[in-house]
């Protein structure tokens, strides 16, 4: 199964005092694979983003594993879950780098709902055609 994937290095900002990297950066690092997910194979969207369309995220949850530490290297692994109308779900394994190879940390999940803003408000749209087309190379079997 093709995922996409987005490296990164944890720093010392994104730990606690005990040394171990707070909880919710994992989520932080979701939406950051989410955005450069976008940058790289749907950057039409962001015209669209500009126009109106929201991405809105309606739940994310992570399920914690193993413990990082600043300098640890993880690579965030995302893939298509599902799609249901204008929603789009999708699934994260966080993994670290090894010298021995990769580790899974934690897996999570986050599911994106496509709106439109109308005036003050905002009411769903169908997801566009080119955020359809890009996501659905890295759907499940």
């Amino acid at each position: 199964m093709r995922t996409y994937t987005y490296h990164h290095i944890v720093g010392f900002e994104e730990t606690n005092l005990v040394g171990n990297v707070y909880y919710v950066n994992h989520l932080k690092w979701q939406g950051r694979c989410r955005e450069m997910f976008l940058h790289d194979h749907a950057p039409a969207i962001l015209a669209q983003l500009e126009q109106g369309l929201a991405l809105v995220t309606i739940r994310c949850a992570c399920d914690y594993f193993l413990e990082l530490v600043a300098f640890d290297h993880i690579t965030i692994s995302m893939r298509l879950g599902a799609i249901a109308q204008n929603r789009i779900t999708l699934l994260f394994d966080y993994l670290r780098t090894t010298p021995t190879g990769e580790e899974l940390i934690a897996r999570g999940e986050q599911q994106v709902g496509c709106m439109l803003r109308d005036g003050e408000s905002m009411r769903p749209t169908p997801i566009p055609g080119v955020l359809y087309e890009a996501l659905k190379q890295f759907s499940e079997p």
